[in-house]
């Protein structure tokens, strides 16, 4: 009986919290509210600030609006007496961009999209390589360098990793289609909306790098003098018997061209002073920017991001909010917390890249970075599911803080934690794709929250009316309770040893 016994109660404390509730943090984990996150997403994602995209008046004016919250809140202004650390940016703009194949001319942002910095100084033309969908296995047998590289994609692989990779095996151009015509088109759109409003990057580019180009599979077929069909049936046969490096090479002539000015923008940054272990700072993100408007038949139309990251942006706002309360009311933490919405997140993580390599406080003093990009809404995956978060990257460098994030989830919020993206070889790459990846660079410990891609991301339809304010609520509270325990712990996170 008494091995039995024992057993079972093994079993059941394996299922439950080690932690006991902190009845402190959970009164103010409570001040976290549905109406409080309403009526600032309300504002953060209106048409008045007209989607928010990096570097425009919208941008700017959420920019004002976050500022005059923590300062509301008498937070400490970092950056010499502002909470703005100014970001300066150059603005890569599309110019006379064009792909010739066979004896068509496919212009620029119209069954084409050209993506990269670096003007080609007229056309170029060159062999292309069929390196079927970008994998390991697909090159080999191939002799890409210095040649162009078609790529055919599907579902949610990502066209800058397999360029990039590309890239690495020697291609001069990489050109990506996905063979199926709707998510073609779809993809095709996305690249066209982010793309033709210019690109942003913290250096003028020397790059003699040519970049990428998204293409439809009616273009993919008058370069390779082939079907799409052939292709994706040459995909389907074994790799192995070398089926790919036999594809016949095509040709393709291109030009890119590009002009050069200079964007400000800026982070905006939030201070909370601990208490006996102040020079230790816990870091909270979400970026504030999205992707603007965009041009069509009916007249502009709005990105207001609700979700993305409306939602993460308006829960740092209220952890900050929570967290001062704390420090009034004498129950203050002991680390210091940074409460920091970054700019240039859709432009490439570029806001927090810069905050990474001109940090307000010492990186060596930065104990975990807790991200939150997109925590508002459900993804398909998760239609009828109990609440629900995908946690992505505590386990990544620091075990302790993992295992941190577990038990205080099992002890305050009990939501349900998916690691499905937590994969660093999942084909979406979500582990660098948002901007704890610039603070993970810097081997300081990180959580991302995120809720999954769904039928609106980066479509007008992402609107305030879609935010479920419940699940939104439980997934701040889990982030403010995660904070407080790495905020008063005795001893502070670390990354494990390498």
């Amino acid at each position: 009986m008494k091995l039995k016994f024992s057993a079972f109660a093994w079993l059941f404390l394996g299922s439950v919290s080690l932690f006991a509730q902190d009845q402190v943090a959970k009164k103010y984990g409570d001040l976290i509210t549905t109406t409080d996150l309403k009526e600032n997403l309300t504002i953060i994602a209106s048409d008045a600030l007209e989607g928010r995209e990096t570097g425009t008046r919208g941008q700017k004016m959420a920019a004002a609006f976050i500022a005059a919250h923590f300062q509301e809140l008498g937070l400490a202004a970092p950056v010499n007496g502002s909470n703005y650390q100014t970001v300066e940016f150059f603005k890569s703009l599309p110019g006379e961009s064009y792909i010739k194949a066979g004896n068509n001319t496919y212009k620029n942002f119209e069954t084409i999209a050209y993506s990269g910095s670096m003007d080609s100084n007229g056309e170029v033309t060159l062999p292309v390589v069929f390196a079927g969908k970008g994998s390991a296995e697909d090159y080999a047998g191939l002799s890409v360098e210095g040649k162009a590289v078609l790529i055919l994609i599907s579902g949610e692989a990502s066209p800058r990793r397999l360029a990039t990779v590309a890239r690495e095996k020697g291609a001069k151009m990489v050109l990506v289609a996905n063979a199926d015509a709707a998510e073609a088109k779809s993809l095709l759109d996305q690249y066209k909306m982010f793309l033709s409003s210019g690109s942003l990057s913290l250096k003028q580019s020397t790059s003699t790098n040519a970049g990428m180009f998204i293409i439809t599979p009616e273009v993919a077929e008058k370069v390779m003098n082939t079907t799409i069909d052939k292709l994706t049936k040459t995909i389907a046969a074994d790799a192995k018997k070398g089926s790919i490096a036999k594809v016949k090479p095509g040709s393709v002539t291109y030009k890119t061209a590009l002009k050069v000015e200079t964007v400000k923008s800026e982070n905006v940054l939030g201070f909370l002073e601990g208490s006996d272990k102040k020079d230790e700072v816990v870091v909270i993100t979400a970026h504030y920017d999205h992707i603007g408007k965009r041009k069509s038949g009916e007249g502009d139309l709005i990105n207001n991001g609700a979700d993305d990251d409306g939602s993460g942006t308006v829960s740092v706002l209220q952890l900050a909010k929570v967290f001062a309360q704390a420090k009034k009311d004498g129950k203050g933490p002991r680390r210091s917390i940074l409460f920091m919405t970054v700019t240039g997140e859709e432009k490439g993580l570029l806001g927090s890249e810069y905050y990474s390599e001109n940090p307000v406080y010492p990186l060596d003093k930065t104990v975990v970075n807790l991200n939150i990009d997109m925590v508002g809404r459900r993804d398909p995956e998760h239609k009828d599911s109990a609440p629900y978060v995908y946690v992505i990257g505590a386990d990544k460098l620091s075990s302790e803080l993992h295992r941190l994030s577990e038990e205080t989830n099992k002890t305050y919020t009990n939501l349900i934690f998916d690691y499905t993206y937590n994969d660093e070889n999942h084909p979406t790459n979500l582990y660098r794709r948002s901007d704890h990846w610039n603070f993970a660079k810097k081997n300081i410990p990180i959580i991302f929250y995120f809720d999954g891609i769904h039928e609106d991301y980066h479509k007008p339809s992402d609107e305030v009316s879609k935010i479920e304010f419940d699940l939104l609520q439980k997934r701040a509270q889990c982030v403010f309770y995660t904070a407080w325990e790495i905020a008063n712990r005795d001893q502070r996170i670390v990354p494990d040893a390498k």
